[in-house]
């Protein structure tokens, strides 16, 4: 079980770490479209997330689940989906709903690490 929780965490960072390098990618970029990347990213992120908490109780018995931040973390990737489904046709990317998803991802790494 401990192989498998590792695995599917690694597959969680690198989701989340995709979906800020992409997001990042469009800051040079005159008219910024949204790379479905980032909705790929975002959706296995949180599919990621979701099998880590199952997992957490067979894998770390001895350790509390804080499900506040479960559940805050799993509204921001809620979010940056909603946002991108609704952006993903529109040629141009407005600059607040990218600010908002980069805004929201970078919440989302701090969030992970505060202790």
């Amino acid at each position: 079980m401990s192989a498998i929780n590792t695995v599917v965490y690694v597959i969680h960072l690198l989701s989340v770490l995709g979906i800020l390098v992409l997001l990042l990618l469009q800051s040079n970029k005159s008219p910024r479209t949204l790379n479905p990347g980032v909705l790929h990213a975002s959706l296995a992120a949180l599919i990621a997330g979701i099998i880590l908490v199952g997992l957490h109780n067979s894998v770390k018995p001895d350790e509390e689940l804080n499900h506040i931040k479960v559940g805050i973390k799993f509204i921001f990737l809620l979010v940056i989906l909603v946002l991108g489904y609704v952006n993903l046709k529109k040629p141009v990317l407005p600059k607040k709903v990218w600010l908002t998803m980069l805004g929201l991802t970078l919440t989302n790494i701090v969030i992970a690490s505060w202790r």
